[in-house]
């Protein structure tokens, strides 16, 4: 293990997410809010001095850098950019309790949105903008932002490690020979998403903050809100437009950089965005049908589908209406969207839609092999054929995830809260959803829960963001081994 290199990025991650606080801190003084603004500094001092330390340790550090590495890296940074995140709210005390301050910021980092306010509008408004903020830049990875800001150079090939470890999806590839173009140009289409959903926000009537928060909940596909109704009491114009821009965050952002090139028919032509793309509409359709005897008109009941959809599939969280309170059927289709996720590649949660098709994919391979077992078989995506390792790493992926949220269900089940609770409660964090049903519904929160589940809570945030080995890794002996 290369015990220097990793301080060495863990002091960098450090360093941005302090360069990162200072405008919540800006904003706490801007408002008056004295309490807010010291404990942004006392964190700031903290974020300064433990960067510094690991920075300055660690300077001469070596280049050797492996898989094990990239995937320990990933995972220590993200414990340790929650950590100290999460000072703020409980150094104001605005979040008294530390597990819960920690898993508040676990969730905001993450992009799960689940929360253990119940009053966010009681919240500082420095505070309100750090909360949300975490999502956006949770949401593409503060590894990927390092690799788009930092000098290519001779010593840059653990570069793919750390991305792989860090994005979504079945398998990481380079948009251009160089990774760190890469990461610039997943950055700038991030960005530039943002600040157009940001003005269409701001269009609608929404105040600065209000729409900056909003903007960065539905860019990191988190859905922390700036209402305790979420966004049950904006306008159906703010309804709509961040349901759009949902659903444009959960596409793999490939798909994007191929429009630029103008490569339009290559984009549509893609398997996985036609099945995202046709899940949503089966389900906007299928809920829409099942639920329009509880609105008044057509209009809002296609309104609260698609945007509930939208929600859920790209696991943002946001919600417009207690879907707690749907009939079955509607109930059953979130819960599948929890599971199945948006795209690969995009800021959204779940197994993704790439990962459901190789699976179906592979399942008829395997049936067609009973049937002819002389003939081979080969597995196809996009006119490709897959490689084998990657099949395999999906359904060893699968594996995981199983027994992950079976683990996961019985440990909270020790609170005594009920089978739909539990189970929601898991896919709701492990998926990076947010809210889920019954009594962690979207008009209910996750306070009800032990300090022990909450923790069982924050590592199935983790694990789901970052595509759950990471973290399993932190866990064996022999990562730690000095090779």
């Amino acid at each position: 293990m290369n015990y220097k290199m990793m301080g060495r990025f863990i002091g960098l991650i450090i360093a941005v997410e302090a360069v990162f606080i200072l405008p919540a801190l800006l904003i706490s003084v801007c408002y008056g809010e004295t309490v807010a603004a010291a404990s942004f500094l006392y964190t700031l001092a903290i974020m300064v001095l433990l960067g510094g330390i690991l920075l300055m340790s660690c300077r001469k550090a070596g280049h050797i850098f492996g898989a094990t590495e990239g995937l320990v890296c990933v995972g220590l940074g993200w414990m340790a950019l929650s950590l100290l995140g999460c000072l703020p709210f409980w150094f104001s005390g605005e979040i008294p309790h530390f597990m819960d301050a920690f898993f508040e910021m676990v969730s905001g980092f993450t992009t799960t949105g689940a929360s253990i306010l119940s009053d966010v509008e009681g919240l500082s408004k420095g505070l309100l903008y750090w909360r949300s903020f975490s999502h956006w830049l949770g949401g593409m990875g503060v590894l990927v932002f390092l690799l788009a800001i930092s000098p290519g150079g001779k010593n840059s090939g653990f570069t793919m490690h750390l991305l792989r470890a860090e994005s979504p999806g079945p398998n990481v590839g380079k948009l251009v020979p160089k990774m760190r173009q890469t990461a610039l140009i997943l950055y700038l289409i991030y960005i530039a998403l943002t600040i157009i959903n940001t003005i269409f926000l701001l269009c609608g009537g929404m105040n600065w903050l209000d729409a900056l928060c909003t903007a960065f909940g539905t860019a990191g596909t988190g859905g922390f809100g700036v209402r305790n109704d979420s966004l049950a009491s904006f306008s159906p114009y703010i309804q709509t437009v961040t349901a759009v821009f949902m659903l444009l965050f959960g596409i793999n952002f490939s798909c994007y950089y191929l429009l630029l090139l103008g490569h339009i028919r290559g984009v549509f032509k893609d398997e996985e965005l036609r099945l995202y793309l046709g899940i949503i509409l089966l389900c906007v359709i299928a809920i829409g049908f099942n639920v329009h005897h509880m609105y008044k008109t057509g209009a809002e009941t296609a309104r609260h589908a698609f945007f509930q959809v939208s929600s859920i599939i790209t696991t943002t969280g946001y919600s417009t209406t207690d879907f707690d309170l749907w009939p079955g059927l509607s109930k059953g289709l979130i819960m599948m969207l929890m599971v199945v996720g948006a795209c690969a590649g995009s800021t959204g949660g779940g197994l993704k839609c790439s990962r459901v098709l190789l699976l179906f994919k592979s399942l008829r391979r395997n049936i067609r092999q009973v049937l002819n077992p002389r003939k081979v078989q080969v597995v196809r995506n996009n006119n490709q054929v897959v490689d084998e390792r990657i099949l395999s790493n999906t359904n060893a992926y699968l594996a995981a995830y199983i027994i992950v949220v079976i683990v996961s269900y019985l440990l909270i089940s020790l609170d005594n809260f009920s089978i739909g609770t539990n189970l929601s409660a898991v896919l709701a964090c492990f998926n990076n959803i947010g809210p889920g049903l019954e009594q962690v519904g979207p008009m209910c929160n996750f306070s009800g829960y032990s300090d022990f589940s909450k923790f069982v809570l924050i590592l199935d945030m983790l694990a789901g963001r970052l595509e759950i080995f990471p973290i399993l890794v932190l866990f064996s002996r022999s990562a730690w081994k000095r090779r």
